[in-house]
Formats: structure tokens, sequence, C-alpha cells
């Protein structure tokens, strides 16, 4: 096993529920409109310290889109997915953005909206833009 490097974030950020790895910055926020299955879902320019499942297709309320889920690279946790391809063209600026599942991560102000619930991953497959 090789040794794990993270990436450190300056300033106000969001970090992994289960291990309180940073994510992402609260500047790289696009929107927090974003809705999946188990509740609000915030969408961002760039994030840190995850990892990518496998590309597959998914039908969203905006259509159909190619995407990732992603894991927090420490403990292996799902935290959201990735946009690779938007299909329609009014959905085009989520390529290459990922969403972060409110419910797996910590806020800048230390909130946690946490939902008793586990879920398997791949099961986020709403969005709402």
């Amino acid at each position: 096993m090789g040794r794990l490097f993270l990436v450190n974030l300056e300033g106000k950020s969001y970090s992994c529920r289960h291990c309180k790895t940073n994510l992402a910055l609260c500047e790289d926020v696009v929107s927090k409109s974003f809705q999946s299955r188990h509740g609000k879902a915030y969408l961002f320019r760039k994030v840190a310290n995850v990892y990518a499942g496998k590309k597959e297709d998914r039908m969203m309320m905006t259509g159909m889109h190619t995407v990732v889920d992603i894991y927090c690279v420490k403990c292996g946790s799902y935290v959201g997915w990735r946009y690779e391809v938007a299909f329609e063209k009014n959905q085009k600026y989520k390529e290459g953005k990922s969403v972060l599942e409110r419910y797996k991560v910590w806020g800048p102000d230390g909130n946690n909206y946490y939902v008793a619930q586990e879920v398997e991953a791949g099961e986020s497959d709403t969005d709402d833009a």
C-alpha cells in the first residue's frame, strides 16, 4: 500500500462526514439548488481528495448525463458524483463539475445534514439546476 497524499485546502471548506478530510472550498460552490435523492446537494467548480468510480449514463431530472460517483480518498465513503457529459445543450455547464451531497459532508460552519438511512453508492441520481 502506498502513502496517502491529501491536498490541503486553505479557507472555509466542506469535508467528509466520516473522516473530516477537506473536499471543497466554499468559494468553489457554483449552485446550492441541487437535489439528490436524499436531500440537498451542492454543485462545485472543483473538488479535492476524491477518487472516481466507473462512468455510467444516468437519467436525471434534467435529462441524460454521463456521471461518475466520487468517493473520499482517505476513508472511501461515497460523497457525490461528477458530471462527465451532459447530453442536453442547456446542461453543458455541468460538465467537469462535481456534486457533493450535503448529508455526506460537514459544512464550513460544522453543520452536518445527516440523514438516518445510509445508501449504497450510485443511488443518488437526481438533480435540479
